[in-house]
């Protein structure tokens, strides 16, 4: 292996250790860090793991709720005995998170859970919350 790939692999698994010990908000920050879902590897409970992608367009984060030997009939998503889908209220939709900037803005037609309330971004570079600028969201309901 070329080293400054064996290097750059080697900083890649010092990320990893570090971001395991991050609270769960502060996880979803750096979700692109963990690891992505392994069939066949033992995973330890409290473990982050990557499998898909989430509403929207991020890695979608679990965390193993019990200590496993993942399997292919078991998978992240489907197995809620297992893992915990992180970011997503029951409904799969993500709870609204304040962007940091424009690179993670809501976009026109993007859904989230506010409060316990689905709303609909009615604006491209929408980084205010429904309470902080109304007119930039609708209620969504699923019957539309």
């Amino acid at each position: 292996m070329d080293d400054r790939l064996q290097r750059a692999e080697q900083l890649r698994r010092v990320l990893q250790l570090f971001a395991a010990s991050l609270e769960e908000a502060q996880a979803l920050e750096v979700a692109t860090v963990f690891p992505v879902y392994q069939v066949g590897r033992d995973y330890a409970a409290g473990e982050y793991v990557t499998c898909g992608i989430n509403r929207t367009g991020d890695p979608q984060l679990y965390r193993v709720v019990q200590a496993h030997t993942s399997a292919a009939q078991w998978p992240p998503n489907a197995t809620p005995a297992l893992y915990t889908p992180l970011g997503l209220d029951e409904g799969g939709y993500p709870l609204w998170v304040q962007p940091a900037g424009a690179h993670d803005a809501y976009s026109i037609g993007d859904i989230v859970n506010y409060g316990g309330t689905l709303y609909r971004s009615l604006l491209n570079g929408n980084v205010w919350s429904p309470d902080a600028y109304p007119d930039g969201w609708e209620v969504f309901t699923h019957a539309e």
